[in-house]
């Protein structure tokens, strides 16, 4: 239960108890646990979904979930794909990923965060009520099945960065146990469309991955952070359109 005390105190801002363990290996140990504390983020979204619902209409309603969901990670993996899409106007590797160590937002990030906002927005608005809190339960579970696939599959940018520590610590066992979690999320949740959604996210955080590891060398902690938004986009628009072409 410690590795699941580690995840939940690194991608939310819930006040877990303890002390965490030194270095970003740790966190790589704890990567099987990341799915499950994704189940627990969408169960927090259902219901303040279903709350907003009853107080507002459904385009506020839409934007009040989609500020919780980003409150309660703390914007983290938002953050990670800012520094990425700014890295994008790098000259050479070297040059990118000094970029994406700004602390400042770039014009790139900023177009990239608001556009992207308003696609999980609208496609959070237009999800019929029973779609949407399967959805909403599912998408982050399946989202944060990917970091450890990645960690596995891709080399680090840097031999001494966040990816790295935390890739050292990503056991052979980690993938496919939070495959396995976020898929049985996804199918509890959706059925046969929950297969869709994990087969669609988990290709889009793949195609991140490779994309920025041509451009970088390897993956960085902000790629990993990017890679979960947009699997969890991925999700969302697969949920939209089942249900779109489906009535």
């Amino acid at each position: 239960m410690t590795g699941l005390a580690l995840a939940a105190r690194y991608l939310t801002i819930v006040p877990v108890p303890g002390r965490a363990p030194a270095g970003l290996d740790a966190l790589g140990r704890a990567a099987a646990w990341f799915p499950v504390v994704g189940l627990g983020i969408g169960a927090v979204l259902v219901a303040a979904d279903r709350i907003a619902g009853v107080l507002f209409p459904g385009l506020l309603a839409a934007l009040l979930t989609v500020t919780a969901w980003k409150l309660l990670t703390g914007g983290l993996h938002l953050d990670g794909l800012a520094d990425c899409l700014d890295g994008l106007v790098g000259r050479d590797p070297e040059h990118r990923l000094a970029i994406m160590g700004d602390s400042r937002i770039g014009a790139f990030g900023a177009m990239g965060l608001i556009l992207f906002l308003l696609l999980e927005i609208a496609a959070v608005a237009e999800l019929a009520p029973g779609a949407r809190w399967r959805a909403l339960l599912a998408v982050p579970a399946v989202a944060r099945a990917t970091p450890a696939l990645l960690a596995r599959l891709f080399p680090p940018a840097r031999a001494a960065g966040h990816g790295a520590a935390f890739r050292a610590g990503v056991g052979a066992g980690a993938a496919p146990v939070a495959l396995a979690v976020g898929l049985a999320a996804a199918a509890t949740a959706l059925g046969a469309l929950g297969l869709a959604v994990v087969a669609v996210a988990t290709l889009a955080a793949l195609a991140l991955a490779r994309f920025l590891t041509a451009r970088l060398g390897g993956i960085t902690g902000d790629v990993l952070g990017a890679a979960i938004e947009t699997a969890e986009l991925a999700g969302l628009l697969t949920v939209s359109a089942w249900t779109h072409l489906r009535p």
